[in-house]
């Protein structure tokens, strides 16, 4: 399927508004004087804002999801153990957290505009927080941990915590948390 590049302007240009200001401080006239489309296209590409929101947030979960595929594919090039695979997504999530998301989870602060848990937005972030957890489970039982769940859990939560922190004290949280979260996995 082609996307068009006018679609992609504005999903450019409202994921880095979006992030930067608030998806509340964000009205879709700003997004589109500053993609450069008109009032048309981005109604043709998107029914509202809120399928803008939710476009934004799947491009946010792919980027996440590239970072887990990025580390399974050096994983496998280097015939890494599990662990050697959970201890590389740990260092993607920590280094994501010092690049690109520096001022907070997305799914979080998108979370705290949308209330409302059985709306699209909020739909949005679950299955991606489901997947994220998913996800360490099954690293961490590859891995051979006792209890993969908690032990992704406890991974989840210091996600979160990072996330906020690096927005609000500085990427020196991120080392922290590798080191927690490498201890957490029995990395350490």
């Amino acid at each position: 399927m082609t996307v068009s590049e006018p679609r992609e302007r504005l999903l450019r240009t409202a994921t880095r508004l979006f992030y930067e200001e608030g998806i509340h401080g964000v009205g879709v006239d700003k997004v589109i004087a500053e993609a450069g489309v008109t009032r048309a296209t981005m109604y043709r590409h998107f029914p509202g804002k809120e399928a803008l929101v939710v476009a934004y947030l799947d491009h946010e979960d792919a980027v996440i999801r590239d970072l887990f595929a990025t580390a399974a594919t050096l994983a496998a090039e280097t015939h890494a153990a599990p662990q050697d695979l959970l201890a590389l997504v740990i260092d993607g999530v920590a280094d994501d957290a010092t690049r690109l998301h520096t001022r907070g989870c997305p799914f979080i602060n998108a979370s705290a505009e949308f209330p409302d848990a059985a709306g699209a937005v909020r739909q949005v972030v679950h299955r991606h927080r489901t997947w994220f957890r998913q996800t360490l489970t099954d690293l961490a039982a590859a891995a051979g941990l006792p209890d993969p769940a908690a032990t992704a859990a406890a991974l989840v939560l210091l996600r979160d915590a990072m996330l906020v922190g690096n927005y609000l004290d500085g990427s020196d949280v991120a080392i922290d948390f590798r080191a927690t979260a490498r201890r957490v996995a029995g990395l350490a």
